[in-house]
């Protein structure tokens, strides 16, 4: 990003908190639009719950609008709402080990949510349904990565934000990040990998509904070859 890139980019961040803080309710509207990916990302990727994710980034907006008079442009607005969000997760975190709540990992609520969506009409439902399904298989692996390498790796890999910009979020130092988005990718392949070895000797099942349907099948047509030996 270049000096002129930054410097506009700030001030076009200072406007937009300068709106909100007079409560220009569309300024307000337009900063959660252009932020709702990444900090429900950002927020999921600690929490491991789509709705506590949702409510988090919630809670964390209604603080920014409270205290959007006190942003005074030394960093980026998005950077300032991450750290928000990041706080917020993490006094949720907090909440959930102190009243012992147990929450599983569970991705049937945001399956429930999100039905097989074909990417063209010309997609066939088979192939929709097998992306669906490596998706969902994605979203656990990355569930279950260790905190510290997980939220990097959502800014880093599924947010494609940059080094520094993930780094200025996390208050991590650029080579913290890169070292935590390396172990990621390392330990999201081997997961996925051992996935792999598992169904692949369960490849092309033979068994329960398609040994049933040939049995009837050829049986059906041996008692026509019967009949038809009979009649000779």
């Amino acid at each position: 990003m270049t000096t002129a890139t930054a410097a506009a980019g700030q001030s076009a961040d200072a406007e937009l908190a300068r709106r909100i803080t007079a409560r220009d309710e569309r300024a307000f509207e337009a900063l959660m639009r252009a932020h709702n990916r990444m900090l429900f990302r950002l927020a999921r990727s600690i929490l491991k719950d789509d709705a506590e994710a949702e409510d988090a980034v919630q809670e964390a907006y209604l603080s920014a609008y409270r205290s959007i008079a006190t942003f005074r442009g030394g960093a980026k607005l998005s950077t300032w709402l991450a750290r928000i969000v990041i706080n917020q997760s993490f006094a949720r975190l907090r909440l959930r080990k102190r009243d012992a709540v147990v929450v599983p990992i569970d991705a049937s609520a945001h399956d429930a949510e999100e039905g097989i969506m074909a990417e063209s009409s010309a997609q066939r439902p088979e192939a929709a349904a097998m992306r669906n399904e490596m998706r969902r298989l994605l979203e656990r692996r990355i569930d279950a990565l260790p905190e510290q390498f997980r939220t990097v790796f959502v800014l880093r890999e599924v947010e494609e934000m940059s080094v520094e910009e993930t780094a200025e979020c996390l208050d991590l130092a650029p080579a913290t990040v890169r070292t935590r988005a390396f172990r990621a990718r390392a330990l999201l392949r081997e997961s996925l990998s051992r996935d792999l070895d598992a169904v692949t000797v369960e490849a092309f099942a033979f068994g329960g509904e398609r040994c049933d349907r040939i049995v009837a099948n050829v049986l059906e047509r041996a008692r026509l070859i019967n009949k038809q030996e009979t009649m000779k």
